[in-house]
């Protein structure tokens, strides 16, 4: 079984997820940066349950005959995969939600203009006690 392929696919999306988190001021993208992360860390799980049981010092020399690969019946990198994508899943939902309240109170998802972490930005024309200013009747 040749590990290069997954290794290469692992390496480009934890690559372009590092990205995507450092790089990017949007927080949609940032949480996308995030979710390849964790699939390549999904794709290097699901080929370590394709290793035998020695692991890596098991798998026969190139061009030498040698045992065929031996599943464990629990497959455990499969399950473990299982969890890392209910784990993601249950992420993005919380994050998306966070992004949607802060795309309502501050109208824009770009982490570089999120400076506080308050209910409301210092562009909001608020009286200090929080509630907002009445208008006039004559303007």
């Amino acid at each position: 079984m040749h590990l290069l392929g997954p290794a290469v696919l692992a390496a480009a999306l934890a690559g372009i997820g590092v990205y995507g988190i450092l790089a990017r001021r949007n927080a949609v993208l940032v949480l996308i940066g995030a979710e390849l992360l964790l699939n390549a860390a999904n794709v290097l799980l699901v080929t370590a349950s394709a290793l035998p049981a020695g692991g890596l010092a098991a798998l026969p020399e190139a061009g030498a005959g040698g045992p065929d690969l031996v599943q464990d019946p629990l497959i455990p990198g499969q399950v473990m995969t299982i969890f890392v994508i209910t784990i993601a899943a249950a992420e993005i939902g919380v994050a998306l939600a966070i992004v949607l309240l802060l795309f309502r109170a501050r109208g824009t998802v770009e982490l570089t203009e999120v400076t506080e972490l308050g209910e409301a930005s210092p562009s909001h024309t608020e009286n200090p006690a929080g509630y907002p200013e009445a208008k006039q009747a004559g303007s």
